[in-house]
């Protein structure tokens, strides 16, 4: 029977589970505090790969919460590690932001964003730059038969106003244009969270995947062996998860209510 307060290692997702947009949610930073204070460690977990992690830094600098580049792992952290394990592609098309090329081309990735010959993969990123030229430039090369990865296949990314598109809807679109789907690296497959146990050192048991979508966050936690808490604060509800093929590990409100949780359990089982 899993334990909450043997969990040493929260691996958090961020939209709709510690903020939505440019609202922290109250409970985040008493939570996060709570951890650091406990002895343990939290990593941020994001499958958007339209932003750099110094984005992110500067983002939460300006919530309130200090951050440095250990704090997190993303999809496009993923991705590369999942690219260098693999024999090296002549020319990959970045379909993505600026900042999804560049990260990708720091890391020695050989990337374009223009239909060039040689280009003999497509890495999909969630794209707040798209423009019909980048689904023409998609088409050609899918039908050419080039390598297809996505960083992660999230049907929406949440705003203040609801929802807008997510590489998962692009890459539907471009599914019934062509017929082709990518291999996905991201939430909901396993390669983040294995990434981050590796990273941390912590064993899977002593670690727990929190967020609010049940088909990336907890099917992720899911597929990789590793306990999950599902926070009604973003996109998911209780109804969803009575119908979902991934089962959450435990339910709650939302940051405030697991760290309440956690603490009681901590004390339950003589932690404190």
């Amino acid at each position: 029977m899993p334990q909450l307060g043997e969990k040493r290692l929260f691996l958090l997702d961020m939209d709709g589970t510690i903020y939505v947009d440019e609202d922290l949610f109250p409970g985040t930073i008493p939570f996060l505090e709570a951890v650091r204070a406990a002895g343990g460690r939290y990593l941020f977990l994001t499958n958007n790969s339209s932003r750099s992690v110094d984005a992110y830094i500067a983002k939460l600098a300006r919530m309130g919460i200090p951050s440095v580049r250990e704090d997190f792992l993303t999809s496009v952290d993923a991705l590369i590690v999942d690219l260098a394990a693999r024999p090296p592609f002549r020319k990959c098309y970045a379909f993505g932001t600026r900042t999804f090329r560049q990260q990708l081309a720091e890391a020695g990735i050989p990337v374009t964003d223009r239909l060039e010959e040689d280009v003999d993969c497509l890495l999909m990123g969630f794209d707040t730059e798209l423009t019909f030229q980048k689904l023409e430039d998609a088409c050609i090369l899918l039908n050419r038969g080039v390598e297809y990865i996505a960083a992660n296949l999230d049907w929406v990314c949440p705003t203040w106003y609801g929802s807008v598109p997510d590489v998962g809807c692009v890459c539907e679109m471009l599914r019934r244009a062509t017929g082709r789907t990518p291999r996905s690296i991201g939430k909901p497959e396993p390669a983040m969270l294995r990434l981050a146990l590796e990273r941390t050192g912590y064993p899977a048991e002593q670690a727990v995947m929190v967020g609010d979508r049940l088909y990336t966050d907890i099917a992720s936690g899911v597929n990789a062996g590793i306990d999950t808490v599902f926070v009604l604060s973003g996109e998911g509800t209780r109804k969803d998860a009575a119908e979902s093929e991934a089962k959450p590990t435990w339910i709650f409100d939302g940051i405030s209510a697991l760290q309440k949780a956690w603490e009681e359990a901590r004390r339950h089982e003589g932690n404190y």
